[in-house]
């Protein structure tokens, strides 16, 4: 029984001291398959290795596949159904039902199959074979759960390094003083002026604090871009041009908290800073289907020299997307013509909860 002040078994991170879960996200396309695929290598493997004309080989494969099929995809549906009750329960609990719901998955699958194909047997010899092949369903379910866990453990120290790398590119020092020393330069003349910038700049290094790993409404994460554009606008004038296409946005769909800042950031210092002509930085966000769609692109400089850390910034924010989403984001980056383009699709996921709409005025 839990005591009154111990910490509660959910909802609490990782970085919080919380225990890794048992069950990964079998929902997931790229976890699913990690679990099919070998399954399936291992019922050739053991039709090859098993004695016979080339004939019985490949009616032993075709036996196991007609076994290893349902099993096991009935069983990622239903782990993938029930993961998020289950994986708020005691670590031993969870273990419990992670091998426990396979295994019984399979009592109905197995004893028909040898109910067809075993008719002879004794029901005591039924008894064993079905207890040993419900062993053998239990600890592949044991060494699949275990191999997943460990991935995810291992890709933990990943996902740390790339949010502190994130944190480190995202607000370079030069740019706080540049926008202070803006500041300081209108406090006389525009003191209204400068009242706006620093409240902006407020508000972002508020938003900056927060959580990376945060899932927010995409029209908050517009607002913070806007104001971030609008704080450079300020200190670049004429050499900046924002255009946005926002039509076709979906207003509550989730995203990545900071995952566009990162990007424009880089628009605006490989693509605006280096030339002295005005640039143009388009944003489109779009829902396709069931993906939401972004679109950055920036003006490039002819003869400009390129700067160091733009891959290290893309390749941040993929490797975000990629721990995030895992095979279901498709990512790509690179020129076009004079312009630079970044794209990207990660899933369509809906805000349910009540949040407090942020709106930007940049004439305020």
């Amino acid at each position: 029984m839990q005591a009154k002040n111990d910490p509660p078994t959910t909802g609490r991170r990782l970085t919080d001291g919380a225990a890794m879960p048992v069950l990964v996200d079998l929902c997931s396309t790229g976890n699913a398959l990690r679990v099919l695929i070998p399954l399936n290598l291992g019922a050739v493997l053991c039709a090859f290795l098993d004695a016979g004309s080339l004939r019985d080989q490949a009616l032993f494969l075709l036996h196991l596949l007609v076994v290893i099929e349902p099993l096991a995809l009935l069983s990622v549906l239903v782990l993938c159904a029930f993961r998020s009750r289950i994986n708020g329960l005691p670590i031993q609990m969870q273990w419990v039902f992670s091998l426990g719901l396979p295994v019984s998955i399979a009592i109905p699958i197995l004893s028909l199959d040898l109910w067809l194909n075993g008719s002879s047997q004794s029901v005591l010899q039924f008894m064993l074979t079905l207890s040993s092949r419900l062993l053998a369903v239990g600890i592949v379910t044991w060494a699949t759960v275990r191999v997943l866990q460990l991935r995810a453990i291992a890709l933990a120290p990943s996902f740390s390094e790339a949010r502190l790398q994130a944190l480190q590119a995202r607000i370079r020092p030069h740019f706080l003083f540049n926008s202070l020393n803006n500041v300081l330069g209108l406090i006389r003349t525009e003191p209204r002026r400068a009242e706006f910038m620093l409240e902006n700049l407020a508000d972002l290094f508020r938003v900056l604090m927060r959580d990376t790993r945060d899932l927010v409404a995409i029209e908050e994460e517009v607002v913070t871009c806007q104001q971030y554009l609008s704080i450079e606008a300020d200190r670049l004038g004429d050499r900046l041009r924002v255009q946005w296409d926002l039509d076709s946005m979906v207003p509550d769909a989730l995203i990545p908290s900071l995952l566009l800042q990162p990007l424009l950031e880089n628009a605006i210092h490989h693509g605006i800073e280096p030339g002295i002509e005005p640039g143009l930085i388009r944003i489109v966000i779009s829902q396709q289907a069931e993906q939401v769609h972004v679109e950055i692109e920036n003006t490039l400089v002819a003869g400009a020299t390129a700067r160091p850390g733009n891959q290290m910034g893309l390749s941040n924010v993929r490797e975000r997307l990629t721990l995030l989403y895992d095979t279901a984001v498709r990512f790509e980056a690179g020129p076009e013509g004079k312009m630079f383009r970044v794209a990207f699709d990660f899933p369509y996921k809906k805000e349910r909860r009540r949040y407090v709409r942020r709106t930007f005025n940049p004439d305020h």
